[in-house]
């Protein structure tokens, strides 16, 4: 497995991720969405199995502060100017995706 955790030290949905594998010895690296946000081509990998709109957290911090939710915008370009507007964790093993905290789904993963 090649995992890869996105998301920010503040998260809570991040840090359990990160625990779960931890705890299962599961080598990982995360990305602090604070410190470098996503590139183009890696969300076009992202959006191969999860919907440009599921992405944006129209409940976060970011989204509010911004009062994106009174404006039209365009999504793909709002998330690679904006990183902390994406949902977190994002979790990456190879082609499989995922957004918060799935534990069920990454038992599956081999």
């Amino acid at each position: 497995m090649n995992i890869q955790i996105i998301g920010t030290k503040s998260c809570s949905e991040t840090r359990k991720a990160e625990r779960y594998f931890k705890e299962r010895r599961i080598p990982f690296h995360f990305r602090d969405l604070n410190e470098k946000g996503i590139s183009k081509g890696e969300l076009e990998n992202i959006t191969r199995k999860i919907p440009l709109e599921d992405l944006i957290d129209k409940d976060g911090k970011q989204y509010k502060k911004r009062n994106l939710q009174f404006m039209v915008f365009n999504l793909e370009e709002e998330l690679l100017n904006d990183p902390l507007l994406l949902k977190t964790p994002i979790v990456r093993n190879g082609s499989e995706v995922t957004i918060g905290y799935k534990p069920e789904i990454w038992k599956a993963w081999k």
